[in-house]
């Protein structure tokens, strides 16, 4: 914080973080897809995808992608979950590698994201996709930037 930025007291930051997980879902491209918010704690997310068949490849599997926007929408959650916003609030994902390791078939997709470690500008997140069974479906690490 430098001489210019007003300090927030621990409650104006609690609530811009719960704002954060009201305003996601409310976007045009979450909406689009049905995001929904199942767990929103610091730094310990859980988004759900609801089975949209319009979303797969075949009518049965997500298409890549939409699991991909998934993983970086929870791991996005992540990082503003416990975000000091006196640091700023404009925001991107720096990168993400992502390793598709099964399928959903017919099934809501679950994504579990943690940060692993804050810095002054840069978020670290791991996030897991699963079916409803908890099988893995894929896995990633993200690198999200707050100034």
């Amino acid at each position: 914080m430098d001489d210019t930025t007003p300090a927030l007291s621990d409650a104006e930051q609690e609530r811009r973080r719960q704002a954060v997980a009201e305003l996601f879902p409310t976007t045009p491209f979450m909406q689009l897809l049905g995001i929904v918010f199942e767990r929103y704690e610091h730094d310990d997310v859980v988004l759900r995808l609801p089975f949209d068949e319009q979303l797969t490849n075949d009518g049965v599997v997500y298409h890549g992608g939409v699991v991909a926007s998934m993983l970086d929408s929870a791991g996005a959650a992540a990082a503003w979950s416990n975000h000091d916003f006196t640091r700023g609030a404009r925001a991107s994902t720096v990168s993400m590698s992502v390793q598709y390791v099964g399928a959903a078939r017919r099934s809501d997709l679950h994504c579990h994201a943690r940060t692993v470690k804050r810095g002054r500008e840069l978020i670290f997140t791991e996030i897991t996709a699963t079916d409803d069974e908890g099988r893995p479906v894929a896995h990633a690490v993200q690198t999200y930037r707050i100034v």
